[in-house]
């Protein structure tokens, strides 16, 4: 399901919520049945209770569950099948019961979210059935505010409500108000999505109302799962020790949930050293020069309406494009990165360790460049990439070298599956210091007589992929990005590349969950990437690739100057195509029609049915050719294959379109 086979593709996979952790969608008909898999979570409840502990045990609850799959029959609502579904949680809970546990959290985030009516008048009949079968019930809501559903929530049949009071701390006194007697109120106080250290005087002030009022039905915890943060500072050796005393990892969360029950249940002064450290990791943070640059703040002040426009109008760039690259129609291309091998992984770790000097890492990077341009031009492709060997991560590579960044060691987090992500740090004003890219672009360039494209990571993505500062506005933060960019496009276009990518996949994910908060987003996340491309020359020609579910917010891509778009769309046969339809888009599309992130190789067939489903969608003179996302985790032997097939299907549609040569 996760990774495809030769007769069945993967499942789609996309972003929980506004996080980049990813989950697989479930697919639903009207025939699927549900059972219980007892394979894992009654073992680990029978080990803990082992041990002496009182677990509260925590699953998605069911409304979430089914409102985040997709239905696969046309017409299907899959709501039908709620009544199926809840037969398998009261048996799970049953059985939890059975083991002695106490306390069941049952996480709902989709109330943080505009839902349809039928799906909120779900909640009442369905707590009602759940409130009968086991367990004390914890109901879980997180990201967002949800005081719009106050009065559901406390006519629900439930034992205790968690909120996040991190991104809505104002929703706290709606709740406390006429709060129903003997339930429990879960205080989300500390940040489980950011990894800056708890004002503990602020969280103790903001809480002592709710103590006083609830009493020991006040509980404190974290505002998520603390799934999205590393685990522990203790093993983070080489952070400048200011910046290290500002930050807290999970295990030193859980200290500060401790602490801040500690100060709520016996006073201030039981923790005044707690109190006092805090304080004084703030206020360094507000005054720290390494976090403050005028020059950075003075040149974005300075920012007009005029930089975050293209010259000429789409028309006469897209003349000047054609005349300077000559492509084919349906041109291929890849999204940038090419496989990492182990003998760029082993290069990588020996010059880190200082085994070998820069020229000699340089030396083999450029080999690796250089294989990399010979295998593409044997495939065929048309618009070349250099592969990318050098960069560890689309967003860490550009970190390491701009002001304002820092890394830690061993601040690993889950993204999907087995693969794991070390964000990088952004705390102070950004800058760049020199070129990023422009070596490594220029020498593939030197290559090939086929146009190479610079790859670039635009504003939200490098925001949205790190752990960002907290003291300022993210988009004032965006826009610091935007001008690094600006000036790397500009470093580009004078070193003579004409295509340059800038890859905003996390622009989705940056929107507000409530529809409500999407046009201040919207506007500032926009301006970062058009102040980025802004300066592009009209023989420039600028693409972006995005991930899936982006296509609600088409109307925002017309905006930014792209001559194409590349995105996502595999894993959903096309689907996410059928509102660019509806939107009339009028620039280049690329869709992606194969998927990267499974090792499955389709047939050239498959490609080709992909292709033609596309063309019903987007007109075959504004048809780029191209896979889902990056090749750097797969193999060159599957990667070669599938390219191979890719290039085989545009070769069909020009002859079956008789377009181009």
């Amino acid at each position: 399901m996760a990774r495809g086979s030769a007769a069945q593709p993967a499942l789609e996979m996309t972003k929980w919520f506004d996080t980049n952790y990813h989950y697989l969608v479930p697919e639903f008909d009207p025939d699927l049945q549900f059972h219980l898999n007892t394979d894992w979570l009654f073992p680990e409840v029978d080990e803990c209770v082992a041990l002496g502990h009182r677990p509260k045990v925590c699953l998605l609850g069911p409304l979430s569950y089914l409102y985040l799959g997709k239905s696969k029959a046309v017409g299907f609502d899959h709501l039908d099948l709620l009544d199926r579904l809840l037969g398998t949680y009261r048996e799970a809970l049953s059985q939890l019961t059975a083991l002695g546990v106490e306390w069941l959290q049952l996480d709902e985030p989709i109330l943080a979210l505009d839902l349809p009516a039928p799906w909120l008048a779900a909640f009442a009949p369905t707590y009602r059935e759940l409130a009968q079968a086991g367990p004390r019930l914890l109901l879980a809501t997180y990201f967002g505010d949800v005081c719009r559903h106050v009065d559901l929530l406390k006519t629900l049949p439930i034992d205790g409500l968690h909120l996040d009071l991190v991104r809505a701390l104002q929703q706290l006194p709606t709740f406390l108000a006429d709060w129903p007697a003997g339930r429990v109120l879960s205080a989300g106080i500390v940040d489980g999505r950011n990894i800056w250290r708890n004002d503990l005087a602020q969280s103790l002030h903001a809480l002592r109302y709710a103590a006083a009022q609830l009493g020991e039905r006040l509980w404190l915890a974290p505002s998520c799962s603390l799934l999205h943060v590393p685990v522990t500072l203790e093993t983070e050796t080489a952070l400048a020790s200011e910046l290290k005393h500002g930050l807290a990892f999970a295990t030193e969360k859980l200290t500060e949930v401790v602490v801040l029950a500690q100060g709520l249940a016996e006073g201030a002064a039981a923790i005044r050293t707690e109190l006092e450290d805090s304080s004084a990791a703030v206020a360094a943070r507000a005054t720290a020069p390494t976090a403050n640059d005028p020059a950075v703040r003075a040149r974005v002040a300075a920012l007009t309406a005029a930089d975050a426009k293209r010259v000429s109008p789409f028309a006469e760039r897209h003349q000047r494009q054609r005349a300077v690259l000559g492509l084919p129609e349906f041109p291929t291309t890849t999204i940038g990165s090419f496989p990492k091998t182990a003998e760029i992984r082993h290069a990588r770790a020996r010059r880190r360790v200082g085994q070998i000097d820069e020229a000699s890492y340089v030396k083999m990077m450029r080999a690796e460049i250089a294989d990399c341009v010979a295998r593409q031009e044997k495939l065929g492709l048309d618009v070349l990439v250099h592969g990318e060997p050098e960069r560890n991560d689309m967003v860490e590579y550009f970190g390491e070298q701009l002001k304002g960044y820092a890394f830690t060691v061993n601040g690993w987090m889950q993204s999907y599956g087995s693969r794991c992500v070390k964000p990088p740090v952004i705390y102070g004003d950004v800058s760049r210091p020199q070129p990023m890219t422009v070596a490594w672009t220029r020498y593939a360039q030197s290559l090939t007589d086929k146009p190479v494209k610079g790859m670039l990571t635009e504003p939200v993505t490098l925001l949205q992929w790190s752990f960002v500062r907290d003291d300022q506005p993210r988009a004032d933060t965006a826009l610091q990005l935007a001008l690094v960019i600006r000036d790397e496009v500009d470093d580009l276009q004078a070193a003579g590349v004409h295509v340059i990518q800038i890859d905003e996949p996390a622009f989705r994910e940056g929107l507000p969950l409530a529809r409500a908060q999407w046009p201040a987003y919207l506007e500032w996340a926009v301006r970062a990437f058009r102040v980025a491309a802004g300066s592009a020359a009209d023989d420039t020609q600028i693409h972006t690739h995005v991930l899936r579910r982006v296509q609600r917010h088409l109307a925002q891509y017309r905006r930014p100057g792209c001559r194409c778009i590349t995105i996502e769309t595999s894993r959903s046969d096309m689907e996410l195509l059928d509102a660019f339809a509806s939107f009339k888009y009028p620039n280049d599309i690329g869709p992606g029609i194969y998927d990267i992130h499974s090792p499955r190789v389709p047939a050239q067939e498959e490609m080709t049915r992909m292709l033609e489903k596309a063309v019903q969608v987007v007109p075959p003179q504004r048809l780029w050719v191209n896979p889902d996302c990056g090749l750097k985790t797969r193999a060159w032997p599957e990667t070669e294959a599938a390219l191979a097939r890719m290039v085989g299907a545009a070769h069909t549609l020009r002859q079956r379109y008789a377009v181009g040569t």
